[in-house]
């Protein structure tokens, strides 16, 4: 029993390090998981457990090398390659329809680069910046979605009353 319990705590020696590994991915999880409520409430494909799944991940990738040891140049490394592989997942997100003319989900994409950075700030320890930064999104997203259709909508009837 003392094997299974060594090797389920490795890397941590002490009860306070693994409390701050935990707070750390559960953060990561819940701010994943505020944006990707929004996204899910929005109707978009990348929903709830997508968001929660990218900041639980890129959190994870930034938390194991830190409690490892590695210095700030191999984290950067980490951070690095979290951003190239969220840009791929990104990339299946966006949607070019040539029938209109237009693209689809590059919202999509930008979130989950977002939720990704979030997760990385909030594996590093640094939940301050994570908040903010969600806090922001979340305004970004809704706010300003809904202040766009009012300005759309108030564009539609003046263009009509010209008409």
């Amino acid at each position: 029993m003392d094997i299974v319990l060594e090797e389920l705590t490795a890397g941590l020696p002490d009860t306070t390090r693994m409390v701050r590994v935990a707070v750390r991915l559960v953060t990561a999880m819940v701010l994943g998981a505020m944006v990707g409520f929004e996204r899910e409430r929005a109707g978009k494909s990348a929903g709830l457990r997508t968001h929660m799944l990218v900041a639980l991940g890129a959190a994870l990738f930034v938390l194991i090398p830190s409690e490892a040891g590695q210095g700030l140049s191999d984290l950067t490394r980490v951070i690095q390659g979290i951003a190239t592989g969220i840009g791929f997942i990104g990339t299946g997100a966006i949607l070019k329809r040539d029938d209109q003319g237009d693209i689809q989900g590059l919202t999509t994409a930008a979130g989950l680069w977002l939720t990704a950075a979030v997760g990385v700030a909030a594996g590093l320890g640094r939940s301050g910046a994570a908040i903010f930064s969600i806090l922001l999104a979340l305004v970004i997203l809704a706010v300003l979605t809904k202040a766009r259709e009012w300005i759309g909508s108030g564009r539609a009837a003046r263009t009509k009353a010209r008409g």
